[in-house]
């Protein structure tokens, strides 16, 4: 059933407009919304509360950073074994070949990581024999570690990736440098029975450059074969022992 709106023009421009209900009742509602929009004020858009937190910046590190590594020692840290025993010296963090793999004592759901990380000093190898590591979040997703200087290998494998899932966006090389990754991570979502209700995703910035645009993680970091939807709780942060000598230092974290 139509509805006839007329409207009050000159008589040498009158028409008769046959309009459906619903494109009406639009008419109706935005008129009223514009009308409303007219007699709003300033304040009316200006909210007081909750008051976002104050944090102050030292050493380029906010004040509600969890330091999980601060150039002392590996406290904060443990490894399969028992005790963390990578070397550390000269306020560096670096693998010690054999020793396994570390991990936070402390375990974490969403969060913003800070690592900064650097090839050995002697390059040997190539591929993903070469300055290899990673950064696993959560224990589950990798985030890969590798000499990128002049080294191909698979693009789903090079610095700044979602190890075997997303290549970076960029390859940003710094040789004989320290790199930066500033990473924003949320971690996946899943119900009561296991089952996955919300992919996790990454942002990764390397040296300031964005290689994961919140990236969704399709599941775990798998060497072989497709990633895996595991459920889980909070999870530590893992730094890999691949054998090479990469070194680690100012490692904070924000819970998110």
């Amino acid at each position: 059933m139509g509805l006839f709106v007329y409207l009050a023009i000159p008589k040498t421009q009158q028409m008769n407009f046959f309009l459906s209900s619903a494109l009406a009742t639009t008419l109706l509602f935005g008129a009223t919304a514009l009308q409303a929009q007219t007699n709003m004020k300033a304040s009316d858009t200006e909210y007081y509360s909750p008051v976002p937190p104050t944090l102050t910046i030292d050493h380029g590190i906010p004040s509600d950073a969890i330091v999980l590594f601060d150039g002392k020692d590996l406290s904060k840290w443990k490894s399969e074994k028992g005790k963390a025993n990578w070397t550390v010296a000269n306020n560096v963090l670096e693998v010690k070949p054999g020793a396994g793999a570390i991990e936070t004592n402390e375990h974490f759901t969403d969060f913003q990581l800070h690592v900064e990380w650097k090839s050995p000093e002697v390059i040997k190898g190539e591929g993903q024999g070469r300055g290899n590591s990673g950064i696993f979040l959560q224990g589950h997703y990798e985030i890969q570690v590798l000499d990128n200087n002049n080294n191909p290998t698979y693009v789903n494998g090079g610095a700044g990736s979602l190890y075997k899932q997303r290549p970076p966006l960029a390859q940003v090389i710094a040789p004989d440098k320290w790199h930066v990754y500033d990473i924003i991570y949320k971690a996946p979502q899943f119900s009561k029975d296991g089952i996955l209700t919300a992919k996790g995703t990454v942002t990764v910035l390397h040296n300031g450059v964005v290689v994961q645009n919140n990236t969704q993680i399709d599941g775990t970091t798998e060497y072989i074969g497709l990633p895996k939807q595991i459920s889980h709780g909070p999870g530590p942060i893992i730094l890999q022992d691949h054998g090479d000598l990469v070194q680690f230092r100012n490692i904070w974290l924000r819970k998110l």
